[in-house]
């Protein structure tokens, strides 16, 4: 499909098509395009038009859905470029859409998340704010701080004396129910950044203790190639799986052991680098064999970093492992579901999505929160020790300046660019 936005999207797409004909607006029309100067048929094609400003970018809209041939498709692009238009820069269209008032930042940046979302929760959240959720969950706490400014600068204005003490506690009280709002959106971000973002999840351990099986398991999948010979993985494999809508990147990697092989030294090397740049690590041991030097020395090393202790091969022993960790069997399934609790229970860390509450997911979101949150603060603690209207003020605007950000009205150009440069062309 292809996009044209722009006051001659129409006019150009009526001359693709050769006619004088308005098309019947936001209605499918199946039409032909002929190559310029024959009568040579290019495509038959659907043309619906969107009259601005009842369109997604406030603009008038034309999208020409064409068969998917690569040929056809440049052809047809050479001819609109011919006709007057240029290729879109990324985000182009939603950021036209946000400059004519279609739709606030925050909604733009959700069209992105909805775009890159890896699983059904982290679809759903952003559809949420597609809609303006989060705009919409600022707004009252937005006015609240407008209705307080108010307040204190008809004070300076009209009010020779002090604010009476009931007056203050009263704003006070307000801004008390302003910070907690923000609070819970902060509080939020740590469940949404993983739905959103994801995290990444590394299997390490000696050779031969199960871990291509046990990741095989994990992600359901005959992934990695599983034999009884040690060193059988050479290389990082990662896959990513869906733990109860947080995508999970799931690397499988090769067994932790002083070697001569050039290519296993290689699988190593990057083992470690998995290692580094994981949010959580299972550590994989021999159930059935007890715990070896080479194995102490890896949990030592991994004792810095969050990690799993995995068992493998319970299904060799003969009453209760007197280990610690979890008990688990890649050959039975035994433990398997235990452990994929236990992985997104380490990785949430007390992060709690009950599914209904909106979530705070971009980090950008997160920090102006912060930020404002601290600002409402600091005017709270001044209203509390009587400082004087315009101190407090400093704050309050502050505040609403960052608010502003997050749903573009503040929003520097700079600030605008580096968002839109995140999004893929034609969105």
């Amino acid at each position: 499909m292809i996009r044209l936005s722009g006051p001659d999207a129409l006019g150009i797409t009526n001359s693709l098509l050769h006619s004088e004909l308005n098309l019947e607006p936001r209605k499918a029309s199946l039409r032909k395009i002929f190559k310029p100067d024959s009568n040579d048929l290019l495509d038959h094609v659907l043309v619906t038009t969107f009259p601005g400003p009842r369109s997604f970018t406030g603009e008038d809209v034309a999208e020409i859905s064409c068969h998917g041939s690569p040929a056809v498709v440049r052809q047809l692009l050479d001819l609109i470029l011919v006709s007057g238009a240029r290729l879109a820069g990324p985000g182009e269209f939603t950021l036209r859409a946000v400059a004519n008032g279609r739709m606030n930042l925050s909604q733009a940046e959700a069209v992105r998340d909805l775009i890159d979302a890896q699983t059904e929760a982290a679809a759903k959240q952003a559809a949420r704010q597609v809609n303006g959720e989060l705009s919409n969950v600022l707004r009252p706490l937005k006015d609240r701080i407008i209705d307080v400014v108010v307040h204190l600068e008809s004070a300076l204005e009209f009010v020779e004396d002090d604010l009476p003490t009931v007056k203050m506690m009263v704003l006070q009280e307000s801004l008390l129910g302003v910070s907690e709002g923000i609070q819970r959106l902060v509080m939020s971000y740590k469940a949404g950044r993983l739905l959103s973002g994801g995290a990444k999840v590394t299997i390490l351990g000696s050779p031969n203790v199960g871990k291509s099986s046990l990741f095989n398991e994990l992600v359901r999948s005959d992934r990695a190639i599983v034999t009884d010979k040690p060193g059988t993985t050479r290389d990082t494999l990662t896959e990513t799986v869906d733990l109860k809508g947080v995508p999970v990147a799931l690397t499988d990697t090769a067994g932790l052991r002083t070697t001569t092989d050039v290519i296993e030294s290689m699988g190593i090397e990057r083992t470690q680098r998995a290692m580094n740049e994981a949010d959580l690590l299972l550590v994989v041991l021999d159930s059935s064999m007890p715990i070896d030097k080479a194995e102490e020395e890896l949990l030592t090393l991994t004792s810095v970093h969050r990690r799993l202790v995995v068992n493998n091969k319970c299904d060799l022993i003969r009453g209760e492992s007197t280990q610690n960790g979890l008990n688990v069997s890649a050959l039975t399934g035994a433990g398997i579901e235990d452990l994929r609790i236990a992985i997104l229970a380490t990785l949430q860390d007390g992060a709690v999505d009950n599914g209904a509450a909106l979530l705070v997911t971009n980090a950008r979101h997160h920090d102006l929160l912060v930020r404002a949150g601290r600002e409402v603060d600091i005017a709270i603690q001044a209203l509390g020790d009587r400082l004087s209207e315009e101190l407090i003020l400093v704050s309050l605007h502050s505040a609403l300046k960052l608010f502003g950000e997050i749903t573009g009205e503040t929003t520097t150009e700079s600030i605008l660019s580096e968002i839109f440069a995140t999004f893929c062309i034609g969105k």
